[in-house]
């Protein structure tokens, strides 16, 4: 395994700055997102990307496939748009040679990611997964014919209203497994794992199913915003080794990301960060 940035935590570059930071800091991957690849364009970043010698360990995100919940014509209409969009995502992810498309399912139908709740929102959590299934059913084949793999990923309890309603590896597991792995697996983020009991247990499951392995600290207290609580590692409660030898035991030889969501990370200076980032890399995570 080897060192990867997720561009958002250096939020502050662009494209062409995070790929030019990941070639001058030594590191061999990066993992982007769509909202950056679309300000550079899809094929510029592609070039760009090819051009640093850089692999893309992961494309962020596909998936907020929920809303096809919602009642009536406004259901379909939203599980129509979230389709077609996911298969864009698709498409980029081919284009870019992206290790995976990080899908973050989405939570509850009607409820919008840091929004009061609306009138009319759905509370069937049960239904919601159940449309995240029906999703799957129409992706998967589509990522296969492109040569793109899937990656759920299930994300800490606390964002299941409104970000995912998968928050164990084992629920995220139970969707996958109906597929060939080359079309659908998992990520370990250890941000969204680390307190669960069966971690362990379900990483042994994954085995080659594991599509990335995404790290960063979960920071006490946490902070007013909780989606901004990821921290550098060391700086948290997060105890990385055993983690790290379990996705390892379990056949993934990939990419290992740094993905930090944090208000202080972003407002630093982003070749501070990466070479902060390679020094808590080596001192808490690589075995």
């Amino acid at each position: 395994m080897s060192l990867s940035l997720n561009q958002w935590t250096t939020r502050r570059w662009s494209l062409p700055e995070a790929v030019d930071g990941c070639a001058r800091h030594g590191l061999e991957a990066i993992g982007l997102w769509r909202e950056k690849v679309a300000e550079t364009g899809l094929a510029r970043s592609a070039k760009l990307v090819r051009e640093a010698g850089l692999r893309v360990s992961s494309l962020c995100r596909g998936g907020f496939l929920t809303a096809g919940g919602l009642p009536g014509e406004e259901g379909r209409r939203a599980f129509a748009e979230a389709l077609d969009d996911n298969r864009r995502a698709v498409d980029e992810a081919a284009e870019l040679g992206a290790a995976c498309l990080v899908m973050v399912v989405g939570g509850l139908p009607g409820v919008r990611p840091g929004e009061a709740l609306p009138a009319g929102f759905s509370r069937d959590v049960a239904g919601a997964r159940e449309r995240v299934a029906e999703a799957l059913a129409s992706l998967a084949p589509y990522a296969g014919e492109r040569g793109v793999k899937l990656a759920l990923e299930p994300l800490h309890p606390i964002y299941c209203p409104d970000r995912a309603v998968l928050s164990t590896l084992g629920q995220a597991l139970d969707l996958a497994l109906p597929y060939p792995e080359e079309q659908v697996g998992v990520v370990v983020d250890t941000f969204h794992v680390w307190w669960d009991p069966a971690l362990f247990e379900q990483i042994a499951r994954a085995g080659r199913r594991i599509a990335s392995y995404q790290v960063c600290d979960y920071l006490h207290p946490l902070p007013a915003d909780v989606l901004l609580g990821r921290g550098m590692m060391g700086d948290g409660v997060i105890g990385f080794p055993p983690i790290s030898r379990a996705v390892a035991a379990a056949g993934y030889d990939g990419d290992v990301e740094v993905e930090i969501f944090n208000a202080e990370v972003w407002a630093a200076d982003p070749d501070e960060v990466l070479a902060t980032m390679k020094e808590r890399y080596a001192d808490f995570v690589a075995l």
